[in-house]
């Protein structure tokens, strides 16, 4: 089995309404998203998928979010813009674009710092 990734990130602000601390307040981060494929074979030309149409991929569907205010973005203006639920979003964003193709999303990861991130898988 191959495992293809890619990253990119967005910068983002948000606050947590649900929560006691620090993040109740507006804050923002460099949000670096990760997106896992896999695979059972190569194709003919030796690839398991063009790395450049995954990136285009994931960009185009981070581009809403990048230098936004979350909350204030659907789903974000009902739910929490928490990691866990970025990283649900994205996922279900993605996923409809990869059927039918010869790789499978298996995993978003949201990081929000070089130290916290979630992954979140179906």
């Amino acid at each position: 089995m191959y495992q293809l990734f890619v990253e990119e990130h967005f910068d983002a602000a948000h606050l947590l309404r649900d929560y006691h601390g620090k993040c109740e307040n507006t804050h923002g981060h460099r949000f670096k998203v990760v997106i896992r494929m896999e695979t059972a074979k190569l194709q003919q030309n030796g690839l398991a998928y063009d790395f450049a149409l995954l990136k285009k991929s994931l960009r185009e569907t981070l581009a809403r979010y990048d230098h936004a205010f979350l909350n204030e973005i659907a789903p974000f203006d009902t739910i929490e813009p928490s990691c866990e639920n970025i990283a649900t979003t994205i996922y279900n964003e993605l996923l409809p674009q990869f059927l039918g193709l010869p790789v499978t999303l298996t995993h978003v990861e949201v990081w929000e710092s070089p130290s916290t991130g979630v992954s979140y898988n179906q």
